[in-house]
Protein backbone atom coordinates (compact mmCIF):
# COMPACT_ATOMS: atom_id res chain seq x y z
CA UNK A 1 0.00 0.00 0.00
CA UNK A 2 1.21 3.35 -0.85
CA UNK A 3 0.97 6.30 0.78
CA UNK A 4 -0.69 9.34 -1.18
CA UNK A 5 1.15 12.77 -2.40
CA UNK A 6 -1.81 15.52 -2.68
CA UNK A 7 -1.67 19.54 -1.95
CA UNK A 8 -4.88 19.15 0.13
CA UNK A 9 -6.49 16.71 2.21
CA UNK A 10 -10.18 16.15 0.20
CA UNK A 11 -7.13 15.14 -2.34
CA UNK A 12 -5.47 12.69 -0.21
CA UNK A 13 -8.49 11.17 0.42
CA UNK A 14 -9.63 10.94 -3.15
CA UNK A 15 -6.05 9.55 -4.21
CA UNK A 16 -6.09 6.72 -1.26
CA UNK A 17 -6.47 2.76 -2.22
CA UNK A 18 -6.42 0.07 0.40
CA UNK A 19 -4.74 -2.56 -0.48
CA UNK A 20 -4.69 -5.21 2.07
CA UNK A 21 -1.92 -8.23 1.37
CA UNK A 22 -3.07 -12.23 2.00
CA UNK A 23 -1.04 -12.13 4.89
CA UNK A 24 0.36 -10.39 7.75
CA UNK A 25 2.94 -10.48 10.38
CA UNK A 26 3.80 -7.03 11.82
CA UNK A 27 6.99 -9.47 13.16
CA UNK A 28 8.53 -10.24 10.11
CA UNK A 29 6.63 -7.78 7.85
CA UNK A 30 7.28 -4.23 9.75
CA UNK A 31 10.70 -5.11 12.41
CA UNK A 32 12.49 -7.38 10.40
CA UNK A 33 12.32 -5.31 7.47
CA UNK A 34 13.41 -2.44 9.46
CA UNK A 35 16.10 -4.92 11.04
CA UNK A 36 17.35 -4.80 7.36
CA UNK A 37 19.11 -1.69 8.68
CA UNK A 38 20.95 -2.23 11.10
CA UNK A 39 21.84 0.87 12.71
CA UNK A 40 18.14 1.55 12.90
CA UNK A 41 16.68 3.10 15.65
CA UNK A 42 13.38 2.09 17.18
CA UNK A 43 13.26 2.20 21.22
CA UNK A 44 14.47 5.14 23.26
CA UNK A 45 14.05 4.25 26.71
CA UNK A 46 14.11 5.81 29.67
CA UNK A 47 12.68 5.84 33.63
CA UNK A 48 12.54 7.84 36.59
CA UNK A 49 15.67 6.93 38.37
CA UNK A 50 17.52 8.10 34.99
CA UNK A 51 18.16 4.66 33.45
CA UNK A 52 18.46 5.03 29.80
CA UNK A 53 18.38 1.98 26.86
CA UNK A 54 18.37 2.17 23.03
CA UNK A 55 17.45 -0.11 21.01
CA UNK A 56 17.43 -0.47 17.16
CA UNK A 57 14.63 -2.45 14.81
CA UNK A 58 17.57 -5.10 14.74
CA UNK A 59 17.54 -5.58 18.58
CA UNK A 60 13.87 -5.75 18.77
CA UNK A 61 13.94 -8.35 16.12
CA UNK A 62 16.32 -10.18 17.94
CA UNK A 63 15.14 -10.41 21.10
CA UNK A 64 11.59 -11.08 20.55
CA UNK A 65 12.51 -14.00 18.46
CA UNK A 66 14.26 -15.50 21.65
CA UNK A 67 11.06 -14.58 23.34
CA UNK A 68 8.82 -15.92 20.47
CA UNK A 69 10.81 -19.33 21.11
CA UNK A 70 10.49 -19.18 24.85
CA UNK A 71 6.94 -19.03 24.59
CA UNK A 72 6.68 -21.81 21.79
CA UNK A 73 8.97 -24.10 23.82
CA UNK A 74 6.66 -23.51 26.93
CA UNK A 75 3.41 -24.39 24.96
CA UNK A 76 1.97 -21.38 23.18
CA UNK A 77 0.73 -21.85 19.83
CA UNK A 78 -0.48 -19.57 17.23
CA UNK A 79 -4.24 -18.35 18.04
CA UNK A 80 -3.80 -18.56 21.77
CA UNK A 81 -4.12 -15.47 23.96
CA UNK A 82 -1.71 -14.24 26.27
CA UNK A 83 -1.89 -11.38 28.85
CA UNK A 84 0.91 -8.87 28.26
CA UNK A 85 0.89 -6.40 31.20
CA UNK A 86 3.74 -4.23 31.21
CA UNK A 87 4.43 -0.99 32.37
CA UNK A 88 6.19 1.18 30.60
CA UNK A 89 9.22 -1.12 30.20
CA UNK A 90 11.34 -2.75 26.74
CA UNK A 91 10.01 -5.81 27.70
CA UNK A 92 6.47 -4.29 26.90
CA UNK A 93 7.57 -4.20 22.74
CA UNK A 94 9.52 -7.45 22.94
CA UNK A 95 7.18 -9.43 24.54
CA UNK A 96 4.04 -7.62 22.30
CA UNK A 97 5.90 -8.69 19.19
CA UNK A 98 7.03 -12.03 20.02
CA UNK A 99 3.32 -12.81 20.42
CA UNK A 100 2.86 -11.34 16.93
CA UNK A 101 5.52 -13.14 15.60
CA UNK A 102 3.87 -16.44 16.89
CA UNK A 103 0.77 -15.39 15.80
CA UNK A 104 -0.46 -15.87 18.61
CA UNK A 105 -3.00 -12.95 20.39
CA UNK A 106 -1.58 -10.46 22.50
CA UNK A 107 -4.38 -8.67 25.10
CA UNK A 108 -2.93 -5.43 26.54
CA UNK A 109 -3.15 -4.90 29.91
CA UNK A 110 -2.47 -1.79 32.26
CA UNK A 111 -0.67 -2.56 36.10
CA UNK A 112 -3.73 -1.23 37.49
CA UNK A 113 -6.13 -4.26 37.17
CA UNK A 114 -6.85 -5.84 40.11
CA UNK A 115 -7.11 -9.32 40.45
CA UNK A 116 -10.50 -9.73 40.20
CA UNK A 117 -9.92 -7.54 36.64
CA UNK A 118 -7.60 -10.37 35.70
CA UNK A 119 -9.56 -13.14 36.37
CA UNK A 120 -12.23 -11.69 34.16
CA UNK A 121 -10.58 -11.12 31.42
CA UNK A 122 -8.30 -14.65 31.58
CA UNK A 123 -11.77 -16.39 31.89
CA UNK A 124 -13.65 -14.52 28.89
CA UNK A 125 -10.22 -14.63 26.44
CA UNK A 126 -9.37 -18.36 27.69
CA UNK A 127 -5.27 -16.76 28.06
CA UNK A 128 -3.08 -19.52 28.65
CA UNK A 129 -0.15 -16.96 29.28
CA UNK A 130 0.78 -14.18 30.92
CA UNK A 131 4.03 -11.78 30.88
CA UNK A 132 4.05 -9.71 33.69
CA UNK A 133 6.48 -8.47 36.28
CA UNK A 134 7.74 -9.89 39.78
CA UNK A 135 5.30 -7.31 41.35
CA UNK A 136 2.21 -8.45 39.44
CA UNK A 137 2.57 -12.49 39.47
CA UNK A 138 0.25 -12.65 42.81
CA UNK A 139 -2.49 -11.08 40.71
CA UNK A 140 -2.72 -14.33 38.59
CA UNK A 141 -2.84 -16.74 42.02
CA UNK A 142 -5.30 -19.13 41.30
CA UNK A 143 -5.37 -19.04 37.98
CA UNK A 144 -4.90 -22.64 36.27
CA UNK A 145 -5.89 -21.92 32.33
CA UNK A 146 -2.65 -19.93 32.50
CA UNK A 147 -0.33 -22.04 31.75
CA UNK A 148 2.81 -20.21 30.55
CA UNK A 149 3.82 -17.46 33.13
CA UNK A 150 6.67 -15.34 32.46
CA UNK A 151 8.26 -12.30 34.75
CA UNK A 152 10.57 -9.59 34.36
CA UNK A 153 12.60 -9.95 37.31
CA UNK A 154 11.15 -13.66 37.80
CA UNK A 155 9.91 -14.97 40.16
CA UNK A 156 8.62 -18.47 42.31
CA UNK A 157 6.93 -20.89 39.88
CA UNK A 158 7.16 -18.11 36.54
CA UNK A 159 9.75 -18.19 33.99
CA UNK A 160 12.15 -15.52 34.48
CA UNK A 161 11.74 -12.95 31.63
CA UNK A 162 15.45 -12.07 31.10
CA UNK A 163 17.60 -14.91 31.47
CA UNK A 164 15.58 -16.82 29.67
CA UNK A 165 15.65 -15.04 26.62
CA UNK A 166 19.38 -14.86 26.75
CA UNK A 167 19.05 -18.65 26.78
CA UNK A 168 16.95 -19.02 23.76
CA UNK A 169 18.39 -18.91 20.17
CA UNK A 170 17.17 -15.76 18.00
CA UNK A 171 16.15 -18.08 15.34
CA UNK A 172 12.61 -18.42 15.11
CA UNK A 173 10.23 -19.40 12.22
CA UNK A 174 7.49 -16.73 11.98
CA UNK A 175 3.35 -17.65 12.24
CA UNK A 176 1.90 -17.24 8.71
CA UNK A 177 -1.34 -15.36 9.45
CA UNK A 178 -3.99 -14.42 7.77
CA UNK A 179 -5.28 -10.99 6.97
CA UNK A 180 -8.51 -11.92 8.82
CA UNK A 181 -6.96 -14.14 11.68
CA UNK A 182 -7.58 -12.78 15.09
CA UNK A 183 -4.43 -10.49 15.96
CA UNK A 184 -4.63 -8.39 19.08
CA UNK A 185 -7.37 -8.45 22.05
CA UNK A 186 -8.31 -5.16 23.69
CA UNK A 187 -10.65 -4.86 26.55
CA UNK A 188 -13.20 -1.78 26.86
CA UNK A 189 -15.77 -0.63 29.12
CA UNK A 190 -19.41 -1.01 28.05
CA UNK A 191 -22.08 1.01 29.29
CA UNK A 192 -23.45 -2.15 30.54
CA UNK A 193 -22.28 -5.54 32.26
CA UNK A 194 -18.50 -6.49 32.53
CA UNK A 195 -15.38 -4.98 29.78
CA UNK A 196 -15.87 -6.13 26.16
CA UNK A 197 -13.55 -7.55 24.26
CA UNK A 198 -12.33 -6.33 21.11
CA UNK A 199 -10.81 -8.49 18.49
CA UNK A 200 -8.75 -7.04 15.96
CA UNK A 201 -7.48 -9.02 12.76
CA UNK A 202 -4.22 -9.10 11.55
CA UNK A 203 -5.69 -6.25 8.18
CA UNK A 204 -6.23 -3.72 11.13
CA UNK A 205 -2.14 -3.82 12.08
CA UNK A 206 -1.58 -3.40 8.49
CA UNK A 207 -4.20 -0.40 8.05
CA UNK A 208 -3.26 1.34 11.78
CA UNK A 209 -0.20 3.06 9.47
CA UNK A 210 -3.37 4.87 7.85
CA UNK A 211 -3.36 6.58 11.35
CA UNK A 212 0.72 7.78 11.42
CA UNK A 213 0.02 8.82 7.88
CA UNK A 214 -2.90 10.86 7.84
CA UNK A 215 -2.61 12.39 10.91
CA UNK A 216 0.82 13.13 11.63
CA UNK A 217 2.34 12.65 8.49
CA UNK A 218 4.51 10.47 9.87
CA UNK A 219 8.30 9.15 8.39
CA UNK A 220 11.22 7.53 8.97
CA UNK A 221 12.94 10.44 9.63
CA UNK A 222 10.77 11.05 12.84
CA UNK A 223 11.12 10.45 16.70
CA UNK A 224 7.57 10.22 18.37
CA UNK A 225 6.87 10.08 21.89
CA UNK A 226 3.25 8.94 22.55
CA UNK A 227 2.41 8.88 26.63
CA UNK A 228 -0.24 6.60 26.36
CA UNK A 229 -0.64 3.48 28.79
CA UNK A 230 0.33 0.29 27.70
CA UNK A 231 -3.37 -1.21 28.13
CA UNK A 232 -4.42 1.88 26.17
CA UNK A 233 -5.55 0.75 22.37
CA UNK A 234 -3.72 4.24 22.06
CA UNK A 235 -0.73 2.39 22.65
CA UNK A 236 -1.44 -0.16 19.71
CA UNK A 237 -1.44 2.29 17.63
CA UNK A 238 0.30 5.17 18.76
CA UNK A 239 3.15 3.35 20.50
CA UNK A 240 3.85 0.41 18.81
CA UNK A 241 1.74 -0.55 15.51
CA UNK A 242 1.82 2.95 13.92
CA UNK A 243 5.25 4.81 14.69
CA UNK A 244 7.12 1.31 13.87
CA UNK A 245 5.13 0.37 10.43
CA UNK A 246 6.54 4.36 9.21
CA UNK A 247 9.95 3.16 10.72
CA UNK A 248 9.99 6.22 13.26
CA UNK A 249 11.74 5.99 16.70
CA UNK A 250 9.38 6.00 19.71
CA UNK A 251 10.02 7.57 23.01
CA UNK A 252 8.99 5.37 26.08
CA UNK A 253 9.72 6.61 29.47
CA UNK A 254 8.67 4.92 32.89
CA UNK A 255 7.82 7.32 35.34
CA UNK A 256 4.76 9.72 37.11
CA UNK A 257 3.60 12.58 34.87
CA UNK A 258 6.59 15.29 35.66
CA UNK A 259 5.79 18.25 33.39
CA UNK A 260 9.46 19.67 33.29
CA UNK A 261 10.57 15.83 32.85
CA UNK A 262 8.46 15.70 29.71
CA UNK A 263 10.33 18.85 27.85
CA UNK A 264 13.41 17.65 29.16
CA UNK A 265 12.83 14.54 27.42
CA UNK A 266 11.66 16.35 24.15
CA UNK A 267 14.66 18.18 23.82
CA UNK A 268 17.11 15.13 25.02
CA UNK A 269 15.56 12.71 22.19
CA UNK A 270 14.45 15.50 19.60
CA UNK A 271 11.76 14.46 19.83
CA UNK A 272 9.71 15.57 16.44
CA UNK A 273 6.24 14.44 16.95
CA UNK A 274 4.79 14.25 20.81
CA UNK A 275 1.19 12.86 21.38
CA UNK A 276 -0.41 13.64 24.53
CA UNK A 277 -3.78 14.24 26.13
CA UNK A 278 -6.12 16.86 27.32
CA UNK A 279 -5.51 16.02 30.97
CA UNK A 280 -1.76 16.02 30.55
CA UNK A 281 -1.39 19.10 27.99
CA UNK A 282 -3.53 21.38 30.55
CA UNK A 283 -0.15 20.98 33.31
CA UNK A 284 2.44 21.14 30.27
CA UNK A 285 1.22 25.09 29.39
CA UNK A 286 1.85 25.96 32.94
CA UNK A 287 5.07 24.99 32.61
CA UNK A 288 8.02 27.62 31.73
CA UNK A 289 9.96 26.18 28.64
CA UNK A 290 12.29 29.36 27.91
CA UNK A 291 14.95 27.14 29.00
CA UNK A 292 14.31 24.18 26.15
CA UNK A 293 14.81 23.52 22.92
CA UNK A 294 11.97 22.33 21.65
CA UNK A 295 12.86 23.23 17.71
CA UNK A 296 12.91 19.56 16.68
CA UNK A 297 8.67 19.52 17.36
CA UNK A 298 7.05 19.77 14.30
CA UNK A 299 3.45 18.08 15.37
CA UNK A 300 1.78 17.66 18.25
CA UNK A 301 -1.17 15.41 19.13
CA UNK A 302 -3.82 14.82 21.18
CA UNK A 303 -6.98 12.01 21.37
CA UNK A 304 -9.43 10.71 23.61
CA UNK A 305 -11.04 13.82 24.83
CA UNK A 306 -11.26 16.60 23.41
CA UNK A 307 -8.30 19.90 24.56
CA UNK A 308 -9.91 22.99 25.46
CA UNK A 309 -9.51 25.78 23.38
CA UNK A 310 -7.36 27.95 25.60
CA UNK A 311 -5.10 25.04 26.08
CA UNK A 312 -4.31 24.69 22.13
CA UNK A 313 -3.37 28.35 21.52
CA UNK A 314 -1.39 28.08 24.56
CA UNK A 315 0.52 25.03 23.43
CA UNK A 316 1.20 26.11 20.00
CA UNK A 317 2.59 29.13 21.03
CA UNK A 318 4.54 27.79 23.31
CA UNK A 319 6.19 25.20 21.44
CA UNK A 320 5.34 26.70 17.62
CA UNK A 321 3.96 23.45 16.27
CA UNK A 322 0.16 23.07 15.65
CA UNK A 323 -1.89 20.69 17.97
CA UNK A 324 -3.56 18.26 15.79
CA UNK A 325 -6.47 16.18 17.77
CA UNK A 326 -7.95 13.23 16.22
CA UNK A 327 -10.95 11.03 17.05
CA UNK A 328 -11.22 7.57 17.69
CA UNK A 329 -12.66 4.38 19.47
CA UNK A 330 -10.97 0.79 20.53
CA UNK A 331 -13.84 -0.73 17.99
CA UNK A 332 -12.12 1.15 15.24
CA UNK A 333 -8.90 3.24 16.40
CA UNK A 334 -8.33 6.35 15.44
CA UNK A 335 -11.28 7.58 12.56
CA UNK A 336 -11.18 11.24 11.81
CA UNK A 337 -8.42 13.09 12.07
CA UNK A 338 -6.87 17.33 11.84
CA UNK A 339 -3.98 16.58 9.43
CA UNK A 340 -1.63 19.21 8.68
CA UNK A 341 -3.19 19.81 5.21
CA UNK A 342 -6.57 20.49 6.60
CA UNK A 343 -7.44 23.58 7.58
CA UNK A 344 -8.34 23.94 11.18
CA UNK A 345 -12.24 24.49 12.31
CA UNK A 346 -12.86 25.93 15.23
CA UNK A 347 -14.42 22.98 17.98
CA UNK A 348 -14.06 19.99 15.07
CA UNK A 349 -12.48 16.45 15.48
CA UNK A 350 -11.83 16.82 11.58
CA UNK A 351 -12.43 14.78 8.62
CA UNK A 352 -12.50 11.08 8.54
CA UNK A 353 -9.21 9.66 7.32
CA UNK A 354 -8.56 8.24 3.59
CA UNK A 355 -9.72 5.02 3.12
CA UNK A 356 -12.59 5.53 5.36
CA UNK A 357 -16.18 6.88 5.24
CA UNK A 358 -18.43 8.30 8.05
CA UNK A 359 -21.71 9.52 8.11
CA UNK A 360 -24.32 10.61 10.45
CA UNK A 361 -26.95 8.53 11.62
CA UNK A 362 -30.39 8.90 13.16
CA UNK A 363 -30.81 8.13 16.81
CA UNK A 364 -33.94 5.69 15.82
CA UNK A 365 -31.56 4.28 13.39
CA UNK A 366 -33.55 4.18 10.54
CA UNK A 367 -31.77 7.04 8.43
CA UNK A 368 -28.93 9.06 7.18
CA UNK A 369 -29.13 13.15 8.56
CA UNK A 370 -28.03 16.26 6.57
CA UNK A 371 -25.75 18.51 7.57
CA UNK A 372 -25.61 20.24 11.01
CA UNK A 373 -28.58 17.37 12.34
CA UNK A 374 -27.41 15.76 15.63
CA UNK A 375 -26.97 12.08 15.33
CA UNK A 376 -24.42 9.16 15.64
CA UNK A 377 -21.56 8.65 14.16
CA UNK A 378 -21.18 5.94 12.25
CA UNK A 379 -18.28 4.24 10.43
CA UNK A 380 -19.00 2.57 6.72
CA UNK A 381 -18.35 -1.28 6.60
CA UNK A 382 -16.57 -3.22 5.85
CA UNK A 383 -13.37 -1.05 6.96
CA UNK A 384 -10.17 -2.86 7.44
CA UNK A 385 -8.83 -0.83 10.39
CA UNK A 386 -12.16 -2.12 11.91
CA UNK A 387 -12.63 -5.04 14.34
CA UNK A 388 -13.61 -8.47 13.66
CA UNK A 389 -16.20 -8.02 16.37
CA UNK A 390 -16.84 -8.04 20.16
CA UNK A 391 -15.02 -11.86 21.65
CA UNK A 392 -17.28 -14.34 21.11
CA UNK A 393 -20.55 -12.13 21.50
CA UNK A 394 -22.35 -11.66 17.75
CA UNK A 395 -25.08 -10.38 19.18
CA UNK A 396 -23.59 -7.57 21.23
CA UNK A 397 -21.28 -7.15 17.86
CA UNK A 398 -24.38 -6.77 15.38
CA UNK A 399 -26.13 -4.73 18.27
CA UNK A 400 -23.84 -2.27 17.10
CA UNK A 401 -24.23 -2.20 13.24
CA UNK A 402 -27.32 -1.14 11.03
CA UNK A 403 -28.21 -1.39 7.09
CA UNK A 404 -29.45 1.84 5.57
CA UNK A 405 -30.51 1.77 2.31
CA UNK A 406 -27.72 -1.71 1.45
CA UNK A 407 -25.27 -0.31 3.36
CA UNK A 408 -23.80 -1.28 6.49
CA UNK A 409 -22.21 1.09 9.26
CA UNK A 410 -20.96 0.46 12.67
CA UNK A 411 -22.72 2.76 15.27
CA UNK A 412 -19.56 4.54 17.51
CA UNK A 413 -22.21 5.64 20.07
CA UNK A 414 -20.85 9.01 19.90
CA UNK A 415 -23.16 11.96 19.07
CA UNK A 416 -22.02 14.27 16.29
CA UNK A 417 -23.02 16.70 13.24
CA UNK A 418 -21.14 17.00 10.27
CA UNK A 419 -21.11 20.46 8.53
CA UNK A 420 -21.55 21.23 4.62
CA UNK A 421 -18.26 20.52 4.58
CA UNK A 422 -17.57 16.94 5.74
CA UNK A 423 -15.84 18.44 9.23
CA UNK A 424 -17.16 16.13 12.50
CA UNK A 425 -18.77 17.77 15.62
CA UNK A 426 -18.96 15.99 18.62
CA UNK A 427 -21.60 16.41 20.92
CA UNK A 428 -21.13 13.65 23.37
CA UNK A 429 -22.42 10.26 24.12
CA UNK A 430 -25.77 8.24 23.51
CA UNK A 431 -24.83 5.59 25.97
CA UNK A 432 -24.12 6.08 29.66
CA UNK A 433 -20.25 5.73 29.19
CA UNK A 434 -18.00 8.34 31.09
CA UNK A 435 -14.74 9.57 29.42
CA UNK A 436 -12.26 10.66 32.19
CA UNK A 437 -8.36 12.01 31.45
CA UNK A 438 -8.91 9.35 28.43
CA UNK A 439 -10.04 6.18 29.63
CA UNK A 440 -13.30 5.27 29.31
CA UNK A 441 -15.31 3.75 32.13
CA UNK A 442 -18.20 1.51 32.39
CA UNK A 443 -20.97 2.77 34.73
CA UNK A 444 -21.95 -0.98 35.88
CA UNK A 445 -17.88 -1.67 36.79
CA UNK A 446 -18.05 0.91 39.62
CA UNK A 447 -21.66 -0.03 40.85
CA UNK A 448 -19.99 -3.90 41.24
CA UNK A 449 -17.77 -2.50 43.13
CA UNK A 450 -19.46 -0.05 45.52
CA UNK A 451 -22.13 -2.61 45.71
CA UNK A 452 -19.59 -4.86 47.63
CA UNK A 453 -19.65 -2.67 50.30
CA UNK A 454 -21.69 -3.25 53.24
CA UNK A 455 -22.95 -0.04 54.12
CA UNK A 456 -24.51 0.83 50.70
CA UNK A 457 -27.66 -0.58 49.19
CA UNK A 458 -28.06 1.03 45.96
CA UNK A 459 -25.99 2.78 43.82
CA UNK A 460 -25.50 4.85 40.13
CA UNK A 461 -22.27 5.80 39.02
CA UNK A 462 -22.44 8.86 35.94
CA UNK A 463 -20.25 11.29 34.58
CA UNK A 464 -19.91 14.46 36.22
CA UNK A 465 -17.73 17.70 34.44
CA UNK A 466 -14.63 18.02 35.75
CA UNK A 467 -12.31 20.97 33.65
CA UNK A 468 -9.11 18.75 34.31
CA UNK A 469 -10.57 15.44 32.77
CA UNK A 470 -13.17 16.51 31.11
CA UNK A 471 -15.64 13.73 33.23
CA UNK A 472 -15.09 12.08 36.66
CA UNK A 473 -17.07 9.48 38.09
CA UNK A 474 -19.74 9.66 40.49
CA UNK A 475 -21.57 8.07 42.51
CA UNK A 476 -25.28 8.56 44.11
CA UNK A 477 -25.44 6.25 47.20
CA UNK A 478 -28.40 5.04 48.85
CA UNK A 479 -26.90 3.68 52.31
CA UNK A 480 -29.09 0.59 53.87
CA UNK A 481 -31.08 1.65 56.91
CA UNK A 482 -29.39 2.62 60.36
CA UNK A 483 -26.95 3.80 58.48
CA UNK A 484 -25.84 7.50 58.43
CA UNK A 485 -24.14 9.70 55.70
CA UNK A 486 -20.53 11.32 56.41
CA UNK A 487 -17.29 12.67 54.61
CA UNK A 488 -15.79 9.58 56.59
CA UNK A 489 -18.10 7.25 55.61
CA UNK A 490 -17.48 8.76 51.54
CA UNK A 491 -13.92 8.28 52.15
CA UNK A 492 -14.16 4.59 53.41
CA UNK A 493 -16.26 3.70 50.38
CA UNK A 494 -13.95 5.42 47.76
CA UNK A 495 -10.66 3.51 48.96
CA UNK A 496 -12.42 0.60 49.09
CA UNK A 497 -13.77 0.71 45.49
CA UNK A 498 -9.75 1.52 44.90
CA UNK A 499 -9.30 -1.86 46.24
CA UNK A 500 -11.64 -3.96 44.57
CA UNK A 501 -11.02 -2.10 40.61
CA UNK A 502 -8.42 -0.47 38.94
CA UNK A 503 -8.12 2.51 40.93
CA UNK A 504 -8.75 4.55 37.63
CA UNK A 505 -12.55 4.04 37.79
CA UNK A 506 -12.83 4.98 41.56
CA UNK A 507 -15.87 7.69 42.32
CA UNK A 508 -13.96 10.95 42.95
CA UNK A 509 -17.72 12.52 43.81
CA UNK A 510 -19.77 10.67 46.06
CA UNK A 511 -23.34 12.05 46.81
CA UNK A 512 -25.58 10.30 49.49
CA UNK A 513 -29.34 10.46 48.15
CA UNK A 514 -32.72 8.86 49.63
CA UNK A 515 -33.58 7.06 46.55
CA UNK A 516 -32.56 6.93 42.64
CA UNK A 517 -34.85 7.55 39.82
CA UNK A 518 -36.10 4.61 37.92
CA UNK A 519 -37.84 3.09 34.83
CA UNK A 520 -41.22 1.77 35.87
CA UNK A 521 -39.75 -1.59 34.89
CA UNK A 522 -37.06 -0.30 38.09
CA UNK A 523 -34.06 0.26 35.83
CA UNK A 524 -31.95 3.33 37.21
CA UNK A 525 -32.07 6.62 34.80
CA UNK A 526 -28.69 7.41 34.88
CA UNK A 527 -28.97 9.90 32.10
CA UNK A 528 -31.40 12.16 34.72
CA UNK A 529 -28.81 11.81 37.05
CA UNK A 530 -25.81 12.44 34.46
CA UNK A 531 -28.18 15.46 32.77
CA UNK A 532 -28.84 16.74 36.79
CA UNK A 533 -24.69 16.86 37.22
CA UNK A 534 -24.29 19.05 33.93
CA UNK A 535 -26.90 21.26 35.14
CA UNK A 536 -25.32 22.32 38.21
CA UNK A 537 -22.18 23.09 36.44
CA UNK A 538 -23.83 25.13 33.67
CA UNK A 539 -23.08 23.19 31.33
CA UNK A 540 -27.02 22.49 29.62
Amino acid sequence: MRRPQADTFDALRAAFRWEIPATFNFATDVVDAWAREPARPALLWSNAAGEERRYTFAEIASLSSRLANVLRSAGVRQGDRVVVMLPRLPAWQIAMVACLRLGAVPIPSIEMLTADDIAYRVEASQAVAAVTTAANTGKFAGLPGVVVRVAVGGSEGWIDFDSAIAAASDSCPAATVGAEDPAMLFFTSGSTGKPKGVLHAARALFAWRNAMWFWPDLTERDVMWCTADTGWAKAGTSVLIGPWSCGAAVVFHDGPFDARRRFELIQRYRVSVFCAPNTELRRLVLEDVSAFDLSSLRASLSGGESVNPEIVTRWEAMTGCRLLEAYGQTEGLMLVTNHALLPPRAASMGKPYPGLDAAVVSVDRTRLLGSDEVGVLAIRQPQPMHMLGYWRDPQRTAADRVTIDGVDWHLTGDLVTMDADGYIFYQGRDDDIIGSAGYRIGPAEVENALMQHDAIAECAAVASPDDARGEVVKAFIVLKPGVAPSDALASEIQEHAKRVTAPYKYPRRIEFVADLPKTPTGKTRRRELRDLEYRRAGKM
